[in-house]
């Protein structure tokens, strides 16, 4: 089986799915967005009986596109790429770098697809798949995004190494914006097999790939750190931004790929504020004698001792 490989010579895990799979995931959605659609068309007909012909019309095509268009953009936005037949099948649509999916991905695949698969019945896209390298189709060129196969043996799947600990969160106001997919997955690929690499080659390589990333944040790469180790923390920090974009910003989110608590959401303690202590004026002689003595605690009387009676205990 194929696997996707980079400019680098560096091999990807995620491995593209097949004509057969993808095909028949989308036979399953079709399936259950028809029946939807049926159903929601008999519910419209039984409403609309008093109304006209052209109004019936529109409110069909309406049915249609929010149904057949809408519906499927909706549950791979909602999904991250996981619709009820890729679900079955086992695949997701991930992007060029092998990260998630969000909306406009969705809607760019979802608007192709009603030329590709609805009005040419799925011919335009099995040539498509056919004829590209990673069997994409034309919504998957346009989007930027690969359909992959996500049940993979156990043992095979790699991971991004984390970065060493004293770089975590010294990345946090480093603007990503500018940075392409295609970098992002050349990073992501070299961490992932960097262990692989010829140790001279894999510096030259990393150096490279640091410069170029530090070119697009407009920040250079801080001395003393090494390249690996700078590629990893900020690969770190953009997976960080993603977890708390998706999670809707509750708590501080550690999203280290590859351990078992990746993408947990770790929400911080509520400490409350100190509060404020005014300094303390010094102490003068002055004061002190004129400062009155804290009060003694009172003493009791010792009783009076009783008179001898001159009774003695016999020995």
């Amino acid at each position: 089986m194929s696997e996707l490989v980079t400019g680098e010579a560096v091999a990807l895990e995620l491995r593209p799915a097949k004509l057969p799979s993808r095909a028949l995931a989308v036979l399953l959605d079709l399936v259950v967005a028809v029946l939807v659609y049926v159903l929601v068309v008999i519910a419209l007909v039984a409403s609309t009986s008093g109304l006209d012909e052209a109004a019936q019309t529109a409110v069909s095509i309406a049915a249609f596109v929010l149904v057949l268009v809408g519906g499927p953009i909706a549950v791979e936005t909602l999904s991250h790429g996981r619709s009820l037949g890729k679900l079955a099948c086992g695949l997701r649509v991930v992007r060029d770098d092998g990260g998630p999916i969000r909306f406009r991905h969705a809607l760019v695949r979802g608007a192709v697809g009603v030329v590709e698969i609805l009005m040419t019945f799925g011919v335009v896209a099995c040539i498509a798949s056919l004829v590209s390298a990673r069997g994409r189709r034309l919504g998957d060129v346009f989007a930027g995004t690969l359909v992959v196969r996500e049940r993979v043996p156990a043992g095979r799947a790699s991971f991004v190494p984390p970065p060493p600990p004293w770089l975590a969160g010294r990345f946090s106001a480093l603007d990503l914006s500018a940075v392409p997919d295609g970098l992002w997955l050349a990073i992501r690929q070299y961490l992932t097999r960097m262990h692989q690499l010829d140790p001279q080659v894999g510096w030259t390589m990393a150096e490279r790939l640091a410069a170029d990333l530090a070119a697009r944040t407009g920040v250079p790469t801080p001395p003393g750190v090494p390249p690996a180790a700078y590629l990893a923390a900020v690969v770190q920090e953009r997976q960080a931004r993603e977890a708390r974009r998706a999670s809707g910003g509750w708590g501080a989110v550690e999203a280290v790929e590859g351990g078992p608590q990746a993408g947990a959401a770790v929400q911080q303690p509520y400490a409350p504020p100190p509060v404020p202590v005014a300094p303390m004026a010094p102490v003068t002689p002055q004061d002190q004698q004129s400062t009155p003595p804290p009060p003694t605690r009172p003493t009791h009387p010792e009783p009076p001792a009783r008179p001898s009676t001159g009774f003695a205990p016999p020995a």
